[in-house]
């Protein structure tokens, strides 16, 4: 089993247990669908990134939002954006820059794999067993996290978790899109420090 933040999981429990009560009423509508099956559940595709093998299709959309927002950081920090996300990712980008991409793979499969297995998904890929959130993006524990998070910075990732979401198509308007950022809400308070 993957190790999460208590916290994290708490919030996503709470929040299924919400979206999962029954009543006795017979009239009454079925639950909604997980994120996880909204963004294609179980549903075994081809995977583009490695020929001949299958993957869930809710899995390749995390994945597909995850690289697209990597993509969105690394965009903002080569252009010099202001109040761009690179301090905290210079670590790793400073590997890939001198050619090595492992860590940055492991952290795309780490963070696909947790909003896969926290979302609905019951069959992730690979077992976490990373630091838990608080410790993860603090960088005295973790020597990938170049410095602490602030809420605007919280707020600025959430917003490229969202255009990402927005490219790999996920309207902006949609209840599916709400719940995305719902559950990157509930990971604010472990993360900003």
């Amino acid at each position: 089993m993957k190790k999460y933040s208590k916290f994290a999981l708490c919030a996503l429990v709470i929040g299924a247990f919400a979206f999962a009560s029954c009543s006795d009423d017979d009239d009454s509508a079925p639950a909604p669908a997980s994120i996880y099956e909204r963004l294609g559940g179980t549903t075994l595709v081809a995977d583009p990134d490695n020929p001949g093998q299958m993957i869930e299709q809710g899995r390749l959309s995390y994945r597909k939002v995850v690289n697209s927002t990597v993509g969105l950081i690394v965009a903002d920090v080569q252009a010099g954006a202001s109040g761009n996300l690179g301090a905290h990712f210079a670590p790793i980008l400073g590997e890939v820059t001198a050619g090595n991409t492992t860590n940055l793979a492991i952290l795309v499969d780490n963070l696909t794999d947790f909003f896969s297995f926290n979302t609905g998904g019951t069959n992730a890929v690979n077992t976490y067993s990373g630091l838990d959130m608080v410790s993860a993006h603090n960088p005295a524990m973790n020597p990938r996290m170049g410095t602490t998070s602030t809420n605007a910075d919280y707020t600025k990732f959430e917003g490229y978790v969202g255009a990402a979401a927005v490219q790999n198509g996920v309207a902006a308007n949609t209840q599916l899109y709400a719940d995305i950022v719902a559950v990157l809400e509930s990971l604010r308070d472990p993360i900003v420090q």
